[in-house]
């Protein structure tokens, strides 16, 4: 018995049973057998690619991104709101009214805390972004105080609107300074950083999709053609039609092959439309409006600290300019080039057109703007915007003429819907991001339905395969048994 065993042994060794014909259909179904393994490895590996991708963009650090986005608009909001509290004075019911503008305090505060939270965790291991988080934090604990102390001399002063004590504006510029200059650049930084990293985690992510798709494809045709070899094998040594179980197995092993490889293809579309569609403009779509409300506040500083009116006058306008810039051709970038030229190229432009007559955030928004619910929506917020720009307009020829009461009293909505007319804004651009958080959630819902009874379809599909396999070449070893 073991010389019978030592005899098959080394005849397997020297090769001989290729010799014989079941030795060379067992051979053709080794090979086809370890090329199908093959398949449903690199299926499964891409597959949990595609996994790690949609995870990542649509339910971690995508939307904790987006959130990270609102510690700036918080930030911003915070000291634009302090600005009205000073500007009005003891006339209370200025504005939204003093109590609610205390409460809208109060409400962005605790947007930056949870935003920073979600910026802490979304440092992980990077200490320069930790260390970021950490110093907004210890700053906006620093901002809180000094914004105490101005209140409180703004409440002793008991002052009439615009006309605020040089006490009060002092302990003021030292809050906004703190805010400006160190505050709202590192909460910027933060949303510019997170999102780098998950823009280049997409990069690597959806590659290994392709790369994985292209495996797919590769490993499939190499069943494909070792099945029909194995087929033409039979049919010419057994004189006999296509067997039935292997033509099976062919078949199932293109729709396998052809189904994953649209899978993966699919998926990688669905990825490319949540980031680029969804992620990247409801991105560049918060910091439009952080700096917006930002812009906005600074007509409240222009009135409050005379002293620094040129100052906070040229950074309305580079933040209008960031939200969009006209072409002004040869003109001098000033405020009133900016008005003529916003009225020039923004009422000549339809979104949905490609050529789009100015930059900035609106600009970029505008190029990638198809027809249909989101060009209205644009539509709407540019509107909305050109007349929160008129009102500045209004205002400022208002407060150079002497009629600083005036001013005041149009900025604050006293005699005009300023006010009004930049909460439509407001509303406008909301809306036009969440036409960019429907496409998003819409493109992450795809990409998962997509995936769904995936963990079970490849490792089944090669199993059916394979008893295919067996079951056709089974009938013929049996012949020389």
């Amino acid at each position: 018995m073991a010389r019978h065993r030592s005899g098959r042994l080394r005849t397997f060794v020297r090769g001989r049973w290729l010799k014989t014909i079941p030795g060379r259909i067992r051979a053709h179904v080794v090979l086809c057998l370890a090329a199908l393994v093959a398949l449903l490895a690199v299926l499964t590996v891409a597959i949990g690619n595609a996994r790690d991708s949609v995870q990542t963009i649509g339910h971690d650090a995508g939307p904790q991104v987006v959130a990270t986005g609102t510690l700036y608009f918080a930030l911003s909001d915070m000291d634009a709101q302090v600005a009205n509290i000073l500007l009005i004075g003891r006339e209370h019911d200025l504005g939204i009214g003093y109590d609610e503008t205390l409460r809208v305090y109060e409400k962005r505060r605790a947007e930056a805390d949870a935003a920073a939270v979600q910026a802490a965790q979304l440092a992980g291991r990077d200490p320069a972004l930790k260390r970021t988080v950490q110093e907004v934090l210890d700053g906006l604990g620093k901002y809180e105080r000094l914004v105490g102390q101005a209140m409180q001399l703004d409440v002793q002063s008991d002052h009439a609107p615009g006309e605020t004590p040089t006490q009060v504006v002092d302990a003021y510029r030292q809050a906004t300074d703190l805010m400006k200059l160190q505050l709202l650049p590192k909460a910027y930084n933060i949303t510019l950083d997170t999102g780098s990293h998950v823009r280049q985690s997409y990069e690597t992510k959806r590659s290994a999709v392709l790369t994985g798709r292209a495996w797919v494809a590769l490993t499939g045709l190499v069943v494909l053609l070792l099945l029909i070899a194995t087929q033409l094998y039979l049919v010419r040594t057994f004189r006999r039609v296509l067997n039935p179980a292997l033509v099976l197995a062919t078949l199932a092993t293109i729709v396998l092959t052809a189904v994953g490889a649209g899978l993966l293809t699919a998926h990688a579309g669905h990825i490319r439309k949540a980031k680029d569609d969804g992620f990247a403009s409801i991105l560049q779509l918060s910091r439009a409006r952080a700096i917006s409300h930002s812009a906005f506040a600074d007509e409240s500083r222009y009135l409050l600290d005379p002293g620094r009116a040129d100052t906070y006058e040229q950074t309305y306008l580079d933040k209008s300019l960031s939200v969009i810039y006209p072409d002004l051709g040869d003109k001098p970038v000033n405020l009133e080039n900016y008005y003529a030229g916003l009225e020039q190229k923004v009422a000549a432009y339809k979104p949905g057109d490609k050529a789009v007559p100015f930059l900035g955030f609106f600009g970029d928004e505008a190029r990638t703007t198809d027809k249909g619910r989101e060009a209205d929506a644009l539509a709407k917020t540019l509107a909305a915007y050109r007349t929160v720009q008129r009102n500045d307009a209004r205002m400022r020829q208002l407060a150079s003429a002497g009629n600083r009461a005036g001013a005041v009293d149009l900025r604050m909505g006293r005699t005009s819907n300023a006010i009004r007319d930049f909460d439509a804004y407001d509303a406008a651009l909301y809306a036009l991001t969440t036409v960019h958080q429907d496409a998003f959630d819409k493109a992450i819902e795809d990409a998962d339905g997509g995936l769904r009874g995936w963990n079970a379809v490849p490792a089944t599909g090669a199993a059916v395969i394979a008893l295919l396999i067996l079951a056709g070449v089974r009938p013929r070893l049996a012949e020389f048994r």
